[in-house]
């Protein structure tokens, strides 16, 4: 079955890294056919830095130069000159009059789908028309309701509007049905006339209250429109407008997903869930996708290809999209007892010949890229992380590129909204994934394995328990795993740092609150990762250390040395203590190591490495990120022979390794937690992803080549 090129006017999703397999099609030509992250817009810099500003739904002018993207709590649409993709510059915004909620465009028209409703039950919206060249709006038709979704035919002759009239999700716990029902509104584009088609009477879930979701338009002027909540889909006649077919998207039992919020990652429940999809997408005049997003009955977490001619399911993703963020350490646990990933969007595009479906997971943070030359058996083939809550994604083709639009924006914590480009037919970045499946996130360390040129470890923080050790090679494949016991049983430590001894066996540094029933503390297991011993903070350091506590461990002959994160009590400010202690005395020495001042908030050790007997490195970090973040730097110090008191050390900048964390074009990390000289001589860096909690969930794994 041929898939004949069709549009649709707004999908969402994501981007970048992690390579996967070559469509062979494309292969066979010599060419990439992967994504790279081109650039990260925060739209902030449509306004300021202090303003609330996020990107929803988004689409590209026809000349394929400008983004334009919906801005829900600034009640606006902002434009981004993408002239050149990896250097997006704002172009301001246009106010809307209300909640713009999706944007199209035809030939020269923006076309945004605006909600001014006045409570859940008077919904009232419009259509603003604007010239993509002047900014000026050229008409406002009125929708009669609230609009979600807007959709312009190949053809150019209707424009499909969902409108969705959403209930209230404080009363009756959300449930439909709540009245007023929503409806499909259709305008020709000759006479610019609105006509309501009405979705009544057609699903058996709440079939008095159709709320339509999205709507994606085919080649032969046929709207496809989801009704979420109904858990059911309609096929649209535009021209006649008539309901031609309709059915109900199903139930579905999923095995292997993760269902409890245990911090653990362990896909081994069961769901049986209404799909209740969210986007939708044609690939061909027959097939469309939907993203089983689900809402308060359901979710099925992956996504579907269906019939529109039987209403029948062609493919389902069943457990493998969530199974492919676990390999990607992009799973949300947190969300396990709800719907996990959250499959918010599809959107459908061809690249060189080959045709593409992108699927956003709104919860993890990416998108996954199929290849769907036989519909029948989608090829995932790169996972593309992005910013938080992506929601919109245009493909343009005619420049080899994606754009993504993230809605999430919350500056307390360092996360905005952005708009991202992405180029397709250069080579994928590299990017840390698992093999068996191997759940993984938070490495909050680095070691080398003695002996060993292609080997590290690394090791999970509190964010997941029991602690796991993880080996991996120099070339970012996580493949095996043990976990950390304690009298026969596992434990869970915070550990933030981790070395691997070359006698066997490893030391973990455990970060405490301070003093009391949750110490610092300096932990031997063997090499089974047994607990042999815990090593306590001498009093005068332990009652005074603050939550920043041990942040890195390495070993030297007899000696263990130790990076507190920052300033203890009684110390002077902005400074660190480095520790040493002594296995065969038992006893603690410790040296003061200067941090640099950060601009914006603080900054303070994360690890540190043995370089010689004499000689070690350290990382220096702030607590920034994006656009904030300043200081993520190697240093390395050299210690005294022997000495009285706290001296402090001189140290030596090695490397900035902030270019390098923005290389890929993506929002840059705070958390560069880990750090190792492997055998072959490289040093390796990687990133804490906080499991994707307040963050992106993005690990970036560096080879800074020969450096220390």
């Amino acid at each position: 079955m041929s898939l004949r090129r069709t549009t649709s006017a707004v999908a969402s999703v994501v981007a970048l890294v992690a390579a996967g397999g070559v469509p062979a099609a494309a292969a066979a030509h010599g060419r990439s056919t992967s994504f790279h992250r081109l650039s990260t817009f925060p739209v902030y810099l449509n306004s300021s830095i202090s303003d609330t500003a996020a990107a929803e739904i988004s689409t590209v002018t026809e000349d394929g130069r400008t983004v334009v993207y919906t801005d829900s709590p600034g009640e606006r649409i902002g434009f981004v000159d993408i002239t050149d993709p990896s250097s997006p510059q704002p172009r301001g915004t246009l106010a809307m009059g209300g909640e713009p909620t999706s944007v199209a465009h035809l030939g020269h028209l923006l076309l945004a789908g605006v909600n001014t409703s006045a409570s859940f039950t008077d919904p009232s919206g419009k259509l603003v028309v604007v010239d993509d060249r002047t900014h000026a709006v050229v008409r406002e038709l009125d929708l009669g309701g609230q609009p979600d979704s807007v959709a312009v035919a190949p053809s150019g002759r209707y424009i499909a509007v969902a409108i969705e009239n959403e209930r209230d999700e404080d009363v009756d716990d959300g449930r439909i049905p709540q009245l007023p029902a929503g409806y499909l509104a259709v305008i020709d584009t000759k006479s610019w006339q609105v006509t309501k088609v009405g979705l009544t009477g057609l699903a058996a879930v709440g079939p008095t209250d159709p709320e339509p979701e999205y709507v994606s338009v085919n080649a032969r002027d046929q709207a496809v429109v989801s009704l979420q909540e109904n858990n059911h889909l309609a096929v649209v006649d535009l021209k006649s407008r008539t309901v031609i077919r309709h059915f109900s998207a199903g139930t579905v039992t999923v095995n292997g997903v993760d269902t409890l919020d245990d911090d653990k990652i362990e896909p081994t429940g069961s769901i049986t869930a209404k799909r209740e999809p969210d986007g939708v997408t044609w690939l061909s005049d027959d097939l469309f996708a939907t993203a089983n997003e689900g809402d308060y009955e359901g979710g099925s977490r992956g996504w579907s290809i269906f019939s529109a001619r039987t209403g029948k399911v062609v493919w389902d993703a069943g457990n493998t999209l969530e199974q492919i963020a676990i390999e990607h350490g992009q799973y949300p646990d947190k969300r396990s007892d709800a719907k996990g990933i959250e499959p918010e969007n599809v959107a459908f595009a061809r690249f060189r010949g080959v045709p593409y479906v992108f699927v956003n997971s709104e919860r993890g943070n990416f998108t996954a890229v199929y290849d769907v030359s036989d519909p029948r058996k989608p090829r995932f083939t790169q996972l593309l992380p992005t910013t938080n809550g992506p929601e919109g994604v245009v493909a343009v083709p005619s420049r080899n590129l994606i754009v993504v639009s993230s809605e999430e924006d919350d500056a307390s914590i360092g996360i905005r909204g952005t708009v991202q480009v992405y180029g397709f037919g250069s080579p994928a970045n590299t990017q840390l994934h698992s093999v068996r499946d191997i759940p993984f996130g938070t490495l909050s360390a680095l070691s080398a394995v003695p002996g060993r040129r292609d080997r590290l470890v690394s090791v999970t923080d509190s964010a997941y328990s029991p602690t796991r050790l993880l080996g991996l090679s120099t070339r970012g494949v996580i493949d095996s795993q043990l976990t950390v016991t304690k009298n026969g049983e596992p434990i869970g430590y915070d550990a933030e740092g981790l070395v691997a001894r070359k006698g066997g066996g490893y030391w973990l540094a455990v970060e405490g609150t301070g003093a009391g029933k949750n110490p610092n503390l300096l932990v031997r297991l063997n090499a089974a990762g047994q607990v042999q011993a815990e090593i306590a903070l001498p009093a005068e350091v332990a009652d005074n250390v603050t939550s920043n506590g041990l942040e890195g461990v390495t070993e030297v002959g007899t000696s263990v040395w130790v990076a507190v994160q920052r300033a203890i009590k009684g110390d002077p400010a902005n400074t660190n203590r480095i520790g040493r202690y002594d296995t065969v005395t038992g006893t603690w020495s410790w040296l003061l190591y200067p941090a640099d001042v950060a601009p914006v908030g603080w900054s303070g050790l994360s690890e540190i490495v043995a370089v010689d007997r004499n000689t070690f490195a350290v990382i220096e970090r702030d607590n920034q990120r994006g656009t904030l973040a300043s200081i993520k730097r190697i240093y390395t110090f050299d210690v005294p022979a022997t000495w009285t008191g706290t001296p402090t050390v001189t140290k030596k900048l090695v490397q900035d390794v902030l270019p390098a964390l923005r290389a890929d074009h993506g929002w840059v990390q705070d958390k560069l937690e880990g750090l190792a000289v492997a055998g072959n001589g490289h040093t390796y860096a990687v990133t804490d992803n906080d499991a994707i909690d307040d963050a992106t969930g993005e690990t970036v794994f560096l080879d800074l080549g020969k450096l220390l």
